[in-house]
């Protein structure tokens, strides 16, 4: 019996759409209920899709963005939770991003 050889960016490409798996699931969660989205999970999406935040000071996330003005993307930690109206702002950004820029969510 033959084995199986497999590319060697094998690891590479799995742990790329295990997260890409993930990512996706937070983002439904989030539609279906932005209040309830903890805080750790937002900022996964935030990197994934914005870089790293150009400022992290105490409680704050902020994300550059490729445009100019709304929607801002400026998080906070709220007891573990994202708060939903930020929460929402990132969707939009998303939406944003998927129209203009065409990245897929």
């Amino acid at each position: 019996m033959q084995g199986f050889i497999l590319p060697l960016d094998f690891d590479i490409n799995i742990g790329t759409i295990f997260n890409m798996a993930k990512i996706d699931e937070i983002i439904l969660q989030m539609k279906q209920n932005p209040k309830g989205v903890r805080f750790t999970d937002l900022c996964k999406v935030c990197d994934h899709f914005f870089g790293k935040p150009r400022k992290s000071a105490g409680s704050h996330r902020v994300y550059k963005t490729p445009w100019q003005g709304d929607p801002r993307i400026n998080i906070q930690n709220y007891k573990g939770k994202a708060k939903g109206y930020q929460v929402k702002q990132v969707l939009l950004a998303l939406e944003k991003l998927e129209v203009n820029h065409a990245i897929k969510k």
